[in-house]
């Protein structure tokens, strides 16, 4: 800020973030190559986790299993408030509205401190009823209960480190988003032998001991955001003393937050439903599904990367009344997401067998998994349009768009596709139903594509900056 009065001061203007003045394409990889590698090690991490937890006992592999879901919806809470604020505060720059970013990230870091208020008191009254309405086994009961509980009631440093990676990532500071995401991560994965297996006491073992390592790293990693944002993020300046919620401020983060936040809902919704009608064919069958979601995670981890990069930079612009900047950065993003996606489909295509060896499949698993894996992979093909044009309705204001888009997907379209598909009797039908909700979801992306180029980004060509 003092910086800017210095300025004006000699009669110069204020310097411009760089989201608005360097070349898109040059722009597009800094911004996204950071959050990609850190979601790569994300992923990394969910398959190392599993294999450290499947060598106590299978009960607890099933355990951790089990109380996905609810961890998922923490995630979705969590990075949906985030990405809301981002493409909130991202506008703001753009409009030069300082007090208004400003107020946002405030606003921000209030609701996650809610959030984490609500999953604290679910970790200390409904872990127990979750489990038992899953499974009677009572090993399974006590360590899924042991596990979650650690999760929700010490869930800070969850939204913490997720909001504070989202607000350096709206000011185009992903290299230092990539720091402290990866710092927990990296933390985490270390920590999780050193628990697990008993090296702290026995007390802090097994599910316990994961947990305990899962928590210590989103703390690590809030810590390290927490001291980025107040020494190294200087386009927004938060200061807590005397805040006061704001309503408006609140209502245009969940304008675009609980879109977001309802689409990662979805798909827990999805995968349950999904596990019941492959569960009419055989447990391996639900198998190859749960290994599926784990393998296309190195596929997908990337786009969202992408999208992480792409968001501010349309965001920023469509604040700065830049439509050809906006338009060329969705091209870009296009390009590269499906340029991932090809690799992703040879991958599928040429190594199936080779990529379920890492979970040492048995016969049976890949006589279902190599065709399983070839099919579905053909939805690639398309899926990295519909993933960047989901993100684009968001960064625009338009989050409602992205909703429907995915509960047509994955509701309307793909468990109808596939219950139908498995009254055929051959569980290799079934797979093709992701191609078919690829192709609806496409239809519809295109749709509002056309919707919001005509309604808010052709206007923009009418008004100056």
């Amino acid at each position: 800020m003092q910086a800017n009065e210095n300025q004006k001061a000699l009669g110069q203007q204020p310097q411009e973030n760089i989201m608005g003045t360097m070349d898109i394409n040059p722009l597009l990889i800094k911004l996204s190559v950071p959050m990609m590698i850190s979601m790569l090690v994300q992923a990394l991490y969910n398959v190392v986790d599993s294999i450290f937890v499947s060598h106590v006992s299978e009960n607890a592999l099933t355990a951790v299993s089990l109380a996905f879901s609810l961890q998922n919806v923490m995630i979705a809470v969590g990075v949906g408030t985030g990405v809301g604020v981002n493409a909130l505060l991202s506008k703001c720059l753009g409009e030069k509205n300082q007090d208004l970013a400003n107020r946002t990230a405030e606003n921000g870091i209030f609701l996650s401190i809610c959030s984490c208020l609500v999953f604290m008191v679910i970790g200390f009254t409904c872990m127990r009823p979750y489990f038992e309405a899953q499974t009677q086994d009572a090993a399974i009961i006590e360590q899924g209960v042991s596990y979650l509980a650690v999760c929700c009631i010490f869930s800070q440093g969850l939204f913490i480190s997720t909001m504070m990676e989202k607000l350096l990532a709206s000011t185009g500071r992903t290299q230092y988003s990539m720091i402290s995401q990866l710092v927990g991560a990296v933390v985490n994965i270390v920590l999780d032998p050193i628990f697990i297996f008993g090296y702290c006491g026995e007390a802090l073992s097994g599910t316990t001991g994961a947990a305990v390592a899962t928590v210590i790293g989103q703390f690590c990693g809030a810590g390290v955001g927490l001291y980025l944002n107040q020494y190294k993020n200087h386009d927004i300046q938060v200061s807590m003393r005397g805040f006061r919620p704001e309503l408006r401020a609140i209502k245009r983060i969940y304008a675009v937050g609980i879109p977001s936040i309802a689409m990662q809902c979805v798909g827990s919704i999805m995968t349950f439903l999904m596990n019941q009608i492959l569960m009419a064919f055989s447990a391996t069958a639900v198998a190859v599904f749960g290994v599926y979601f784990k393998l296309q995670s190195f596929v997908f981890m990337p786009i969202f990367g992408l999208n992480n990069g792409m968001v501010p930079i349309i965001s920023y612009n469509y604040g700065a009344r830049k439509p050809d900047r906006v338009k060329k950065t969705i091209k870009a993003a296009i390009f590269y997401a499906e340029c991932i996606m090809l690799i992703g489909f040879a991958i599928f295509q040429l190594l199936p067998d080779k990529v379920l060896a890492i979970f040492a499949a048995s016969e049976t698993m890949l006589a279902i998994g190599v065709p399983a894996l070839r099919i579905i992979s053909f939805h690639f093909l398309l899926a990295g349009i519909d993933v960047i044009l989901s993100s684009v309705f968001q960064a625009l204001g338009n989050g409602l768009f992205s909703l429907y888009i995915s509960v047509a997907r994955q509701l309307v379209v793909l468990l109808p596709a596939t219950w139908l598909l498995s009254k055929t009797g051959e569980v290799i039908n079934v797979w093709w139903a992701f191609l078919i909700a690829e192709l609806a979801s496409l239809t519809l992306s295109t749709l509002f594509m056309i919707y919001t180029n005509k309604k808010v980004i052709a206007p923009m060509y009418g008004k100056t900056a």
